[in-house]
């Protein structure tokens, strides 16, 4: 019998790797399989962590991430890719150097500087670095509010604050920014501007502890709905509708912060 082949939307992930599934390229590429589409990744960093606690980052040669870049991108380029977890000066350069050279389209920075408790994946001296290489490569940029005020330089404490923000990422060389409000102190909100145009998102508050890997899932969520054609404004509500549904139906696994459940859809059709 024959092979009745089939095609799927490739889509890639570079970031760090979470042995404990919650976050990182774990929770991209289900992400990406939740939206039928074929994921691949270039593994930046090995984190030993769980949903309580960072153990260890361990940074991959900058020889192994050329190498997969190249093995990708020579031969199944993606639609879309998602980029996390930097968490070096040197890889930095190395990744800026693949971009540079393979230019690939739909690039979601997602600026990871810190785990859900407060451990830093990306040391604070790195980032003015990470402002000058990394954030010029995107086409839309994804911070929370603790990342956008590093990057920024000031303090962000309202809805006009995270404007000022996002339009001063722009300035920075980003497309477009999504400035997630989370850590709001006045709702939920996310901020969307994108280079025109300011969006306010309308968010709300789900009470849960498990949100391990949220930042992860959105931002490779828009990267999979980028990858299907999907305009920026529809790939960022639609993301943004799936991570509340994935906290909504999110997993009571760990001792920590539990993980989201990137396959509600499929677990709870039954």
């Amino acid at each position: 019998m024959r092979a009745k082949g089939s095609e799927l939307i490739p889509v890639l992930s570079i970031a760090g790797s979470d042995c404990s599934g919650g976050a990182g390229v774990q929770a991209d590429l289900k992400t990406f399989s939740a939206h039928n589409l074929f994921g691949m990744s270039v593994i930046l960093s090995v984190v030993a962590e769980n949903t309580a606690r960072v153990i260890s980052v361990y940074d991959v040669p900058t020889k192994s991430v050329d190498e997969q870049m190249l093995a990708v991108f020579e031969d199944i380029v993606p639609k879309a890719t998602k980029i996390g977890m930097i968490g070096s000066c040197e890889l930095m350069e190395c990744v800026a150097k693949n971009l540079e050279q393979f230019k690939p389209q739909n690039v979601v920075i997602d600026p990871v500087m810190f785990a859900k408790n407060g451990f830093a994946l990306m040391p604070e001296e790195n980032c003015d670095f990470f402002k000058k290489i990394i954030v010029k490569f995107a086409d839309i940029l994804t911070p929370n509010i603790p990342e956008a005020q590093f990057l920024c330089g000031f303090k962000i404490s309202d809805e006009k604050d995270m404007i000022k923000a996002a339009k001063h990422l722009c300035d920075l060389g980003a497309k477009a920014v999504l400035l997630k409000g989370g850590h709001s102190e006045e709702n939920a909100n996310d901020v969307l501007f994108d280079g025109r145009e300011i969006f306010i998102l309308k968010g709300e508050r789900i009470e849960t502890k498990n949100t391990h890997g949220t930042g992860c899932t959105l931002s490779s969520a828009i990267a999979s709905n980028l990858a299907l054609g999907k305009d920026l404004f529809n790939a960022v509500s639609e993301a943004k509708e799936y991570v509340r549904n994935a906290i909504y139906y999110s997993l009571n696994l760990g001792k920590g912060c539990g993980p989201t459940n990137h396959f509600f859809r499929f677990l709870n059709e039954k």
